[in-house]
């Protein structure tokens, strides 16, 4: 009995911040649908290596592991080029890579939003500038992970608010930009995981009373919704898909 193809075989996707929580579950679900995955990470390198290990283990040469400072645009054409050269062609930028962090209006400073909005916005904007040509030429995606305070504004967070409520706009933008032969979509997570840093149990505890669900989504939750974006949704464009529980409908 023939086995089903695997939906993303022969597809390659690069992933950015993938070394590390949706990241790396963004990259391993894609790369279990088949897809070659090149994994952007900034400061993770072992655990870069490790995970690019891990799937080269299920599928050999099926990933690599790519440093990248993304706030250094000149860089990114070169980021795309590793993708490209590694496995031959571009089929789906993810733009994940993301800095959080509380900035009241009391003590923001410039150098917060020159970061904030840089890792946000700045760079998926030129990112998918440089990977415009090789997505056109395989009929790609541009897959934006926003946040569903783009949306809602997060108390004590108004540059990070600000930042991913651009990206949604960048998403739409992008999609009228590079249509009909590159679709751009946003998938924009609710509570999946707590700050690395962490995050008051009083709030934890809100958060979660607060969403229709009421639980903690998950990593491969997000990463889902990313599978669906790059296998099943050829006639969509343009669209932010909120996976939160319904913490949105429930503030």
């Amino acid at each position: 009995m023939d086995e089903t193809p695997a939906p993303l075989a022969g597809k390659s996707v690069l992933v950015t911040g993938a070394a590390r929580r949706i990241g790396a579950a963004i990259a391993r679900t894609l790369h279990a649908a088949g897809a070659a995955v090149l994994l952007h990470y900034h400061s993770s390198a072992e655990d870069a290596a490790a995970l690019a290990a891990e799937l080269n283990g299920v599928r050999p040469d099926s990933a690599r592991a790519a440093a990248g400072d993304l706030l250094d645009l000149e860089s990114l054409p070169g980021l795309v080029g590793e993708a490209v050269t590694a496995f031959g062609g571009l089929d789906v930028l993810i733009n994940n890579a993301s800095t959080f962090y509380p900035t009241p209006v009391s003590d923001l400073t410039e150098i917060d939003w020159n970061d904030l909005i840089g890792t946000n916005l700045k760079a998926p904007l030129f990112l998918a500038q440089a990977a415009a040509a090789p997505l056109h030429e395989r009929g790609g995606l541009i897959l934006n992970i926003a946040d569903i305070h783009g949306l809602r504004p997060l108390r004590r967070y108004p540059i990070y608010s600000v930042a991913k409520a651009g990206l949604i706009m960048l998403t739409k933008s992008l999609a009228r930009e590079l249509g009909p032969h590159v679709r751009v979509n946003a998938v924009a997570p609710g509570p999946v995981l707590w700050p690395a840093d962490g995050l008051d149990q009083a709030l934890q505890e809100k958060i979660v009373r607060r969403t229709a669900l009421k639980r903690l989504g998950t990593p491969e939750a997000v990463a889902r919704a990313c599978l669906y974006f790059a296998a099943s949704a050829d006639f969509v464009t343009g669209q932010v898909l909120a996976v939160d529980g319904g913490r949105s409908i429930g503030w």
